[in-house]
Order: structure tokens, then sequence, then C-alpha cells
């Protein structure tokens, strides 16, 4: 069975990152990149706020470059998604693919966390066109336009409020009759003079030539007041909750109540279901923060990853 040193699950800025900091402590790192390579980032288009890009970058750019950093250091990269782990002994055995198998004295889960999203097919035509999931990343680029936000908890009023200081007009499209969201958010965005909140509505399509210049609605769905119309918005923001990638170490490892890894935030171990720490098991990024979602974030665990991995293997 193949064996290897450290082992990152992942291949968005916490993987890429944390390759670069082991391959150059001569851990020689395995990168298995997942269903998607590059990670969430790369269905966004231009990144303004990730640091050292001055005039900006493509996000599909970014993240070829962190992966040729990353092999030039050792990194060696392969296609595949880690399915399974045995944490039962050490080497952790691992499978990919349901059916390939190799061990690993450190791992380093960098899975992240997918956006949710409405189902609509207008989502998947228009993304990178004015549909993102991430004001703080995209919402620059909306600047004196106007918007809207689709949720009705803490997430959305932030994201509109965010979006507040930046465009024309926002619209919160809210499913239900109420916010869900903390008091003092709810304040906030209701004393926000360019918010409007579209209560008891849903999002049923988009429409626009070459990007979103508007969203079709319906006001009441299932009622005798059931009203269809369309508003005119150049971008649409989706903030109705994230969903860690953690599906295939859930059972095995601790979580939060939304699926989260949970760590100690002084280092990045993992713990089991009772509270131990499982030795040379490490998570960055995303699917570990259900906080900030930030790239500059990931990256940053997961240097702090490889170096935790570093230590311990130090330590065989």
């Amino acid at each position: 069975m193949n064996h290897v040193k450290c082992l990152i699950i992942g291949s968005g800025p916490a993987g890429y990152t944390a390759a670069i900091y082991a391959g150059r402590a001569n851990l020689s790192p395995v990168v298995y990149v997942g269903q998607q390579m590059g990670g969430q980032l790369t269905q966004t288009t231009e990144i303004e706020n990730f640091p050292g890009y001055p005039q900006g970058v493509d996000a599909n750019q970014m993240m070829m470059e962190l992966q040729q950093q990353a092999e030039r250091f050792g990194a060696d990269v392969r296609a595949g998604e880690v399915t399974e782990i045995d944490f039962t002994g050490r080497p952790y055995v691992v499978t990919v693919d349901g059916t390939d198998k190799l061990t690993a004295d450190a791992i380093i889960i960098a899975t992240g966390a997918k956006a949710k999203y409405l189902g609509l097919e207008d989502e998947k035509k228009y993304s990178g066109m004015g549909v993102s999931a991430c004001a703080t990343c995209d919402g620059f680029f909306y600047r004196k336009k106007v918007t809207a936000v689709v949720g009705g908890g803490d997430t959305a009023c932030e994201d509109a409020l965010y979006l507040s200081g930046l465009c024309q007009k926002v619209y919160l499209v809210v499913r239900k009759d109420y916010l869900r969201a903390s008091d003092i958010m709810q304040q906030r965005v209701k004393a926000a003079e360019n918010i409007e909140i579209l209560f008891k509505h849903n999002v049923t399509g988009l429409y626009g030539e070459n990007g979103v210049e508007g969203m079709h609605v319906v006001e009441g769905k299932d009622t005798p007041e059931e009203k269809h119309y369309d508003v005119n918005i150049d971008g649409l923001f989706l903030a109705i909750g994230h969903t860690p990638v953690t599906d295939f170490v859930k059972a095995s490892i601790k979580t939060d109540n939304q699926g989260y890894i949970v760590t100690d935030g002084k280092t990045q171990e993992v713990y089991d279901q009772e509270g131990n720490v499982i030795p040379g098991v490490f998570a960055a990024g995303d699917v570990c923060d259900p906080t900030y979602r930030q790239a500059v974030v990931a990256a940053g665990t997961g240097c702090k990853a490889a170096l935790d991995a570093e230590k311990y293997i130090q330590s065989l």
C-alpha cells in the first residue's frame, strides 16, 4: 500500500498553502484535489482582496499559481476524492474514489464548505455573471448598482448591510414574513435607507442578456394572494448558508451542529467524538470556519495545519 508522510485533502487556498509549507519542510505532501480543483473560490471571477495582487487577479489564475508554488516545493497534486479514512490505527488508512487505498502519518483536511443555492437553473447560467455566494468577495464589483440578497438570517443581514455601503440599492429577499437574524442585525437592516426588505418573497428565476439584469419573484407563494413580478437588479447574492464537506469523516471527527470540524483555535488539531485529540490529524480552511470564510483566512489556517503536521511528524 502506498504510504505518504503528509496527506492533504482539498485544493483551495488552505490545501495549497498547507502543501507549500509541508513541501518546504520536506514532508513530501500528497494533495488530492477533490471534486472541484481549486475549491469554491474558482466559482467567482476576479479577486481583489487577497494580499499581493494590487490590480486584482483572476480566481482560476491565482489557484493555478498556488498549485505551481506547492509543486515547486515537491507537492504531489493528484486527481481524486478521498471518500473514507480509517482512524482506528496508525498510520491511517485512506480510501480514494471508493477503491484505491494508501496510508498516511499526518492528514490535513481542507475540503472547504459549499454554499447553499436555491436550485434554480439560472443560478448555473449566470454563475460568475451576476450570481455570487460571497458579498465580501464580489460586492465591490457592484458599486452604485442594484443588488439583491436572498436569506433572512444574520449572514443575509450582514451581507445586505455590507452591500448597502457600496450599492445604490439592496433588496433583501426573505421567504418568511419575518427575519431570523438577531435583534441588533434586524434593527440595522431596517434602519438602512437603501435596503428594501421583500418579506414572503421567493426568487423563481433570473434574466439578462450578458449577465443578470433582473430577477423573477413570487410574493405570497401558494396563497390566494400569490403575485408574480420582476425586479431589476445587477447582481444576486445567496446567503442561505453553507454546507461543510465533512460527510466522509463526520462519524469519526467532532463537528459542531452545522457540521463544521471543531478545533481549539490554538492549533488545527481535530478531536474524536469523545473530545480526544486525534494524533496527526488537522483541519484547515472553511471546513472548520463557519465565521469568516475568506481565502486569506483559509490560507492562514493552512499554514498553521502544516506547521502542526511538521511538529507531529518530527515527534514520531
